[in-house]
């Protein structure tokens, strides 16, 4: 079963996180061998649903710590 993007961007909102560590939210909450699809591109593993929504300029630089980023919640699809 894949898992759309959403979900992830979803769980990002009120943290910061580096990549690795975002990776490792990933993994810790979905499973090592998710895979991963969002409304333009399917297939993903979680590496490449972080290059992806990196990207699409899905997060933004946090306030509180100049190394990580959070999702913009503003760039979320309601849908």
């Amino acid at each position: 079963m894949s898992i759309h993007g959403h979900e992830v961007l979803h769980m990002m909102n009120g943290n910061n996180y580096t990549e690795s560590s975002l990776l490792d939210a990933i993994k810790s909450k979905f499973g090592e061998d998710a895979i991963f699809h969002t409304c333009s591109k399917s297939n993903m593993n979680a590496e490449q649903l972080i290059a992806f929504l990196k990207a699409k300029g899905k997060f933004k630089p946090s306030v509180d710590h100049e190394t990580k980023f959070t999702v913009d919640n503003k760039k979320i699809c309601k849908h």
